[in-house]
């Protein structure tokens, strides 16, 4: 039985607006996905210049790093949110739009400028075979040019071992045995290559990777390497590496101005932790444009008496600059042989006391003296790097009557204030001890703050939550000792896996009269001139 004509076209009829249907919620969907991403996308935009903003004002008015530090960290949280949804609403959209024809009338959207990626890098050429022939009408084709992409791609970790072969030769004539002698090896007797040895010693100590970690890590590779032939072999490492730690200790004492600081390290005592201590002294003339080279030497102790920087620093005079710990004191005293030791006080304490309360408590007069503290920072930062003479003569001119009116403002206000006020208490902080804070303003060498100790000291407050603690007196001084060749080479600016692979590599055989050409910026000076003579 076949339908009537008009059935028939109603059922076309209906099939058509089904599909005018379906293609309509297409465009609908995909226009609403497009509007999704762009929308996403302003909003990623936004947060962006929001960041940026708070970075400038973080750059112009607040010289110490705790200074929006909560704001810049949730915005950069939600910048890296956003991104990642703006670019999942594109990918959607793009999808969307591979499933129907482009429509004339929505415009492009607007990718991202992306710089040329490091030229440095070696790059391989992959050609897309091409057609032989015209696909129209077979003609014969002429290269007219051609169209690069460059992807950046990382290749994964490639292990490999290295069979050393020394041929034994006999004479036919006298039947000597003549062979080539043993290479070195870092490890006598071990299987481990430098540039190993330097892998496992930079991710315990520059990314505070455990070594059961790395062994978990390793393992997935493909190569077993249990947690006491790791252990082994950064101990073995540490031994051969010790008179390079000695170099570096007597380059940072020669200083005639230090920072020092010191931070808890949690310590394996009989099944429970005591609170151990890691110490740091750095050397950095760069902000007075100094000549010698930064350098960081760590030092590890049981407890935080007295007795340790006193230890550490027998025997130096010069200019410290540390907080207000009592143990410092004995440095100070008159009747220290061979010599007082010049304390310098640390302005961005005093002003973490005062912004703590400007923040928490809300309170105005802790704020007016943020504000006031900042003008000091503000000053000294136009000549941060220049030599020493011009820093003093600017400070004088410029810095110097900015202090006088902190400090008028700073008496005048704690005579108005309880002795139970916490802004009282931390004007006293300062106060009490204002020779010391006005010390940078009589020598053009001295900073203002002491944040180049901090600063060393901030990849050991981080890699606590990876190795929890040190598992005994002699680990801890053995980290010191790794922690002081690693961020010697960070502050030079040398990759530190690099450096110690190529110094584990060559120190048995170097000569020791000559061992200062391994210190790192020597090495850098080395590799520098060796790159460009090549």
């Amino acid at each position: 039985m076949t339908a009537a004509p008009e059935q028939t076209g109603d059922i076309e009829a209906l099939r058509a607006a089904l599909a005018a249907e379906r293609e309509a919620r297409v465009a609908a969907e995909a226009r609403a996905t497009d509007a999704e991403a762009r929308a996403t996308g302003a909003e990623a935009m936004i947060a962006h210049l929001k960041l940026v903003i708070a970075k400038l004002r973080r750059d112009k008015f607040g010289a110490s790093s705790e200074r929006g530090r909560k704001l810049l960290d949730q915005l950069e949280l939600e910048l890296g949110e956003l991104v990642a949804a703006a670019a999942e609403d594109a990918a959607k959209a793009d999808m969307a739009e591979g499933e129907k024809a482009p429509r004339p009338e929505a415009p492009p959207r607007r990718k991202p400028f992306r710089g040329p990626l490091p030229a440095h890098l070696p790059r391989e050429r992959v050609v897309i075979p091409a057609p032989s022939a015209c696909p129209c009408c077979g003609g014969v084709l002429s290269k007219l040019g051609e169209d690069l992409t460059e992807t950046l791609e990382a290749v994964p970790r490639r292990w490999k071992v290295i069979q050393t072969v020394r041929e034994r030769f006999s004479c036919r004539s006298c039947e000597t045995v003549t062979q080539p002698p043993a290479p070195f090896h870092p490890i006598a007797r071990g299987r481990a290559g430098p540039n190993l040895l330097a892998t496992v010693l930079e991710a315990k100590f520059g990314q505070h990777l455990p070594l059961n970690r790395q062994s978990e890590t390793y393992g997935r590779e493909g190569v077993e390497l249990s947690i006491s032939t790791l252990a082994d072999w950064v101990g073995t490492s540490a031994a051969a590496l010790s008179p390079l730690h000695a170099l570096i200790e007597a380059h940072v004492r020669a200083a005639g101005r230090l920072h020092g600081d010191d931070t808890t390290v949690p310590l394996l005592a009989r099944g429970k932790t005591v609170t151990a201590r890691l110490w740091t002294y750095v050397r950095d003339d760069r902000p007075f444009a100094g000549p010698a080279p930064p350098a960081a030497v760590f030092h590890f102790s049981r407890d935080r008496t007295a007795e340790h920087p006193r230890r550490h620093l027998a025997g130096w005079r010069g200019i410290l600059q540390a907080d207000a710990y009592a143990g410092f004191g004995e440095l100070y005293a008159a009747d220290r042989k061979p010599g007082p030791i010049t304390e310098a006080a640390c302005w961005a304490h005093f002003r973490r006391k005062a912004f703590e309360l400007a923040e928490l408590a809300r309170a105005p007069l802790a704020a007016e003296a943020v504000r006031r503290i900042d003008l000091v920072f503000e000053a000294e930062r136009q000549v941060n790097g220049r030599n020493a003479a011009n820093r003093l003569a600017h400070r004088g001119a410029v810095v110097a009557p900015l202090v006088a009116d902190l400090h008028a403002w700073m008496r005048e206000t704690r005579g108005r204030l309880s002795r139970h006020n916490e802004l009282a208490q931390a004007l006293d902080y300062a106060l009490k001890r204002w020779e010391a804070f006005t010390r940078f303003l009589a020598d053009g060498r001295t900073c203002l703050t002491n944040n180049a100790a901090e600063r060393a000291l901030r990849g050991v407050a981080i890699g606590r939550r990876s190795w929890l603690f040190a598992g005994s007196d002699r680990g801890g001084e053995r980290a010191a000792m790794m922690y002081s060749l690693v961020v010697t080479a960070k502050l030079n600016d040398i990759d530190p896996r690099a450096w110690l692979a190529d110094v584990l590599a060559r120190i048995a055989d170097h000569p020791a009269p000559r061992l200062s050409e391994l210190l790192p910026w020597k090495w850098k000076a080395a590799m520098a001139a060796a790159a460009k003579a090549a």
